[in-house]
């Protein structure tokens, strides 16, 4: 009998797919790994929590929409997709210009670096918890992450780099963050990485000259699982008024704001990129916040004002600063570098102080993916 070797895409188990992919790490590459390892303001970080807190939710003033989430979950709808078919044309890397295959594969391992880190932080729960409502749950993320994961290694291989994932498990750094935060963070990052991920896809369907690289087509999919996972934290965040009210509500602020500014900063140290995507990173960023803002209202009792005109402002001004500061590192200039930090500081308080736009959210929390 022919039996076909697994995919990560048809794996429904996290740690059956993570094994694959460690099976697969003969071929990585310590760059590529390395470019992961990094730990800085900007690059994706992996975090731990305490998962006693987590175990302890009780879903059941969100049970209607909880079963109905679990349910479009569990169905699968994206089992076997992310895999390469006959929609995948081929890639020209070594005639590649180097500066776009550069910021490309940057794009990927950061890519696949955050996708990976959430995948082990539900792997985590799923193996730490005994409340069955949230291990499922945290299971069926985990799965979705883990795929995502492998596709972008896949990718990366064809390049001849890839991230060996199993090395990033046992030595990258853990960040720890009190379940609210993990719940405010990792909602915004599924969130506006469903914002990201769907600009990007109606854009190349729009103008598919752009589209220099075939991974863009299975974005829309791709998104929608993100979509489903900013979905869950919102219900996790709805058991407990708390954690949308009073002194949260500057946590809250304080969040969306570092998400955005970082967002805007790390997309302008790709302009090769999105040159070749037709993508003004401006245009871009603001598209993406529109997009963000219109989805937190769902839970979020307040949104950022970005139509303000000190907005802007103080986006480039973060962004230059950013750039003083790595030019000042790399040259070992350690004054510059101060100057940079303080300017960098002040920049992002000078943003975190604009008025917000406050609204009352709906009694439903739950959306569908429209864009």
């Amino acid at each position: 009998m022919n039996m076909q070797p697994k995919h990560t895409s048809d794996i429904t188990d996290a740690e059956e797919s993570l094994k694959l992919q460690q099976a697969q790490s003969i071929t990585d590459s310590d760059s590529a790994t390395a470019l992961a390892m990094q730990n800085t303001l900007l690059t994706p970080r992996f975090y731990t929590t305490d998962f006693d807190e987590l175990d302890a939710i009780d879903v059941t003033p969100v049970r209607a929409e909880w079963d109905r989430l679990i349910a479009q979950m569990v169905s699968d709808p994206n089992k076997g997709h992310f895999k390469k078919n006959a929609d995948w044309d081929e890639v020209d890397w070594d005639g590649m210009e180097p500066a776009l295959k550069k910021e490309f594969i940057d794009f990927l391992v950061s890519s696949c670096t955050a996708e990976f880190s959430g995948c082990v932080l539900y792997k985590e729960m799923k193996r730490r918890g005994s409340n069955s409502d949230i291990t499922q749950l945290f299971q069926l993320m985990a799965r979705d992450e883990a795929r995502h994961a492998g596709f972008i290694n896949d990718a990366l291989r064809e390049a001849g780099v890839s991230v060996n994932l199993g090395f990033l498990t046992q030595k990258k750094k853990y960040t720890y963050f009190r379940p609210k935060f993990i719940y405010y963070a990792t909602y915004l990052s599924e969130k506006i990485g469903y914002a990201r991920y769907i600009t990007i896809f109606r854009h190349l369907q729009a103008h598919p000259e752009h589209r220099f690289h075939p991974i863009f087509k299975w974005f829309e999919e791709w998104c929608n699982d993100e979509f489903s996972h900013g979905e869950a934290f919102a219900l996790l965040m709805k058991t407990d008024p708390k954690l949308t009210s009073g002194v949260n509500v500057w946590w809250i602020k304080f969040f969306l704001t570092a998400v955005f500014a970082t967002m805007y900063v790390r997309d302008h140290q790709r302009p090769v990129f999105h040159k070749a995507l037709g993508v003004d990173p401006d245009w871009y960023a603001h598209e993406v916040y529109v997009k963000t803002s219109a989805l937190t209202q769902q839970i979020f009792p307040i949104t950022l004002d970005i139509d303000n005109p000190r907005w802007q402002r103080g986006l480039e001004r973060l962004q230059k600063a950013n750039a003083d500061l790595a030019e000042a590192v790399e040259n070992k200039q350690f004054f510059r570098k101060l100057g940079a930090q303080a300017r960098a500081g002040m920049a992002f308080v000078s943003l975190f102080t604009i008025p917000v736009k406050k609204h009352k959210c709906p009694d439903a929390v739950l959306m569908e993916p429209a864009y």
